[in-house]
């Protein structure tokens, strides 16, 4: 059984250009990890329910089937970072990869350099474990009986996402009836378990802690590199467009609609905040 200590060693490349696969394994290897290269997505899935990795890049078009639909497939079984690799410029093709689970991108022809600085920024932020395959499930705990405090307004729907380990100690975050839990990566609407991926958890996370501040795109992304500042890299236009299309899935899965929200509005030309409580 594969340990986290063990996944962080790993990652798998995806990707049917020999040479390509060539330059990713020695940029992933002189940052420290041990490296598995296949070179189409239906060896890439395989590859990375094996190998449990902590990182896997995914280029977009290969034989069989192609990036978006391996990363649907790998996204739905594993907690991998995953980035993507594409020749595809087009804003609907970005889209597309970070809505298949994608958590960043990179546009071909690549610097190694700017690679390896987005892996590490990556490697920066928070990361669960990813599911031990027959592992025995956890003795129910119910909420708070660890001492844990529900935000007011969470009722018994809570009761699976607060538990065990979850009842930590820290602080909710709340507006209105969404809570978030930093520490324990927990988002509950209505009292409801919401699931979302990393990226999505982080901006959510950034917009509570901000309150009414508006947060712009490149502040967002910096938040996704764990960066105060610019430092590897400049925040782009291609990455604007990723923060609209995490955001747009974000909002998707809260159910808010853009044009009359209930928790983020946008303020057109600037950024994000969070609606008032009124």
């Amino acid at each position: 059984m594969s340990s986290i200590a063990d996944a962080v060693k790993t990652a798998v490349i995806i990707e049917d250009d020999p040479e390509i696969r060539l330059i990713l394994s020695e940029v992933l290897e002189s940052a420290g990890f041990s490296t598995v290269a296949v070179g189409n997505g239906v060896d890439g899935v395989r590859a990375v329910l094996t190998y449990r990795p902590l990182l896997t890049t995914l280029d977009v078009r290969m034989p069989g089937i192609d990036g978006f639909e391996a990363a649907r497939r790998i996204r739905a079984q594993s907690d991998t970072y995953l980035i993507m690799l594409t020749g595809l410029q087009d804003e609907a093709d970005v889209i597309a990869g970070l809505g298949a689970g994608a958590d960043d991108y990179l546009l071909k022809p690549f610097r190694p350099r700017e690679l390896r600085a987005r892996v590490e920024a990556l490697l920066r932020r928070a990361r669960t474990a990813p599911a031990q395959a027959g592992a025995p499930a956890e003795a129910e705990d119910k909420p708070g009986a660890s001492g844990a405090a529900l935000p007011v307004g969470v009722g018994a729907g809570a009761a699976d996402a607060v538990s065990g380990d979850a009842a930590d100690d820290g602080e909710w975050l709340v507006h209105r009836d969404l809570s978030l839990h930093p520490e324990n990566r927990i988002v509950l609407v209505d009292g409801e378990d919401l699931d979302l991926t990393r990226t999505e958890f982080d901006l959510l996370a950034a917009l509570l802690e901000s309150k009414r501040r508006v947060r712009s795109k490149a502040d967002l992304t910096l938040v996704l590199r764990g960066e105060a500042y610019v430092t590897s890299y400049y925040v782009g236009d291609a990455d604007k467009r990723a923060i609209e299309a995490h955001m747009t899935n974000l909002r998707r899965k809260l159910g808010d609609s853009p044009t009359n929200p209930r928790y983020i509005e946008t303020v057109r030309g600037v950024g994000y905040r969070l609606t008032s409580d009124a």
